[in-house]
């Protein structure tokens, strides 16, 4: 009679994970959908420095110029006559995300304002410059 008492303490002890998977599956979509992504520019290029330089988290289309001139958005070269086409696309799947261009040091002021002005034309009004924080 004993024996039959000793095993029903030792069922009721187990513990339930179910409660527990429930809740970080749900974390797990909260986190998933939360998420913003940026898309890359898909070259790296060299920043200037400036000492006022602050984080921009609202930039989520990047646009990047090489020393070369080259115009790169979304992985791809591009011409500054398709850069406004571009962002157009770019702005339609993420309606409140901004431009971050990233120009090199070395490209020329020139490219960078007729990017800058295709972008206003595709819509755009929040447009930021990247730069390094300086030391």
């Amino acid at each position: 009679m004993r024996k039959q008492h000793v095993s029903a303490d030792i069922e009721d002890s187990t513990i339930d994970m179910t409660p527990m998977l429930d809740i970080v599956f749900i974390m797990l979509i909260f986190f998933i959908v939360t998420t913003s992504f940026v898309k890359e520019s898909g070259v790296s290029v060299s920043r200037p420095s400036a000492s006022t330089a602050q984080e921009d988290k609202n930039g989520n289309i990047m646009v990047a110029i090489k020393p070369n001139g080259e115009i790169w958005v979304d992985k791809r070269a591009v011409d500054v006559r398709s850069v406004r086409a571009n962002i157009e696309k770019l702005k339609a799947e993420s309606p409140q995300s901004g431009v971050v261009i990233q120009a090199d040091t070395d490209s020329r002021t020139g490219i960078l304002v007729q990017v800058m002005d295709q972008i206003r034309l595709a819509g755009v009004s929040n447009i930021s410059i990247a730069a390094d924080p300086g030391l």
